[in-house]
């Protein structure tokens, strides 16, 4: 295992996370007496695969079902140094809620102490000023943190990039869990805002967000070739000193596996990813045009700056990836979750807006006047099942 310094945490971690929303037994927080004996032993397994494999740094939180409960079960016995845990929980308007749900997260996990502690999804601007207001969240953190029960804290989000910058120039955050992967480059300006703050960087889902990669489509496959999907991803996020650990969420222990592989180029990542980035590229752009990929999202309004709410970027970006690569089966699964999932899927689909409303919203975007159409089209190619988001990384 590789390991980065995690900004001015000075934590050592290891650059593949063991992340906590798939191999819990229910999205829903049962009881003790509810866990199954094999479900437990399934992410017993898991762990201790993880830790065998050297990726030491343990990641969950209150909203993901019964995880926090089975780590806590496990971890009791296995000495508290081999090992760094991580959780989070979402800011609240009312600190003393906050501050019984962190009571909670203690008593499912058995710790005395989280080495990492994240506020678990801000991506409105209300959510920072829930969290660091006077009075508001960030005290009750503080003071966990000098009774030495919270180490750093840090934060999750997905919300637009700028307000992710609004949250990290606040400089009360150690670290923050953001996406940022080949299919979506479009938060990196808040990475380098970290990372000008000495922020550690830690990746959320870059497996299954970033394009469900465990089931990819032949033509991704065949451009990846001789890496999988999953392990030219990796590298392409870790290519960047400032990314510092991606979240790999497993729910059987030999899926740490193509990650691990792909680590065997890491003193070698430009030489072999760059052949594969170019060939993904030429694939997109013989589909779409020079002018299109990857400029697209460039200028784009938010879904707070458009009719309806429509989140342009998004349903974009779901577009081009089944029309270039062929990532249909993830576009309707993500366009399922669009307006589903409050803040944590925010905006519209693509459907009941006003042609000339948009193409204004669009604001001399270079394809303000073709976008409209597209968005009708990505809308009837991905259209169907509705979805909810799961409490998200």
């Amino acid at each position: 295992m590789h390991y980065r310094r995690f900004g001015r945490t000075e934590l050592q971690m290891p650059v593949i996370t063991a992340g906590g929303m798939r191999y819990q037994q229910s999205w829903d927080d049962v009881p003790g007496d509810e866990i199954k004996k094999e479900e437990q032993e399934r992410i017993t397994s898991c762990i201790h695969r993880a830790l065998d494999l050297g990726i030491n740094h343990i990641e969950t939180a209150r909203g993901y079902g019964s995880s926090e409960r089975q780590l806590g079960w496990l971890l009791k016995d296995i000495p508290r140094e081999k090992y760094i845990l991580q959780s989070k929980v979402a800011p609240q308007e009312d600190p003393k809620e906050f501050e019984k749900i962190l009571n909670d997260t203690f008593d499912r996990l058995g710790c005395d102490y989280l080495d990492l502690f994240g506020f678990h999804g801000i991506n409105l601007e209300h959510l920072i000023d829930w969290t660091v207001r006077p009075g508001g969240c960030m005290e009750v953190a503080r003071r966990w943190q000098k009774e030495g029960r919270i180490k750093h804290i840090g934060f999750s989000t997905h919300a637009p990039c700028d307000t992710i910058i609004k949250a990290i120039e606040t400089d009360e955050f150690d670290y923050v869990n953001l996406h940022w992967y080949f299919i979506n480059q479009t938060n990196w300006r808040a990475v380098e805002a970290a990372t000008r703050h000495d922020m550690g960087v830690f990746i959320i889902s870059p497996n299954d967000k970033g394009g469900q990669l465990f089931n990819p489509p032949q033509k991704l496959v065949d451009l990846c070739a001789p890496l999988t999907p999953m392990g030219f991803n990796s590298l392409f996020c870790l290519r960047r000193p400032e990314v510092h650990t991606l979240s790999v969420g497993v729910a059987q222990p030999d899926q740490y596996d193509p990650q691990i592989d792909a680590l065997e180029h890491y003193d070698n990542i430009d030489a072999v990813i760059s052949p594969i980035e170019a060939r993904i590229d030429a694939a997109i752009k013989a589909e779409l045009g020079d002018d299109w990929w990857p400029h697209y999202t460039e200028g784009l309004p938010t879904y707070l700056e458009v009719p309806g709410e429509v989140n342009v970027q998004y349903i974009l970006r779901l577009w081009t990836l089944a029309k270039g690569l062929d990532m249909d089966g993830y576009g309707k699964y993500r366009y399922g979750m669009i307006g589903n999932g409050g803040h944590w899927m925010a905006g519209q689909k693509a459907d009941g807006f006003e042609d000339e409303a948009m193409i204004k919203a669009l604001n001399g975007h270079p394809f303000a006047k073709k976008i409209p159409d597209i968005l009708r089209e990505a809308h009837e190619m991905f259209k169907g099942e509705e979805r909810k988001p799961k409490s998200s990384a």
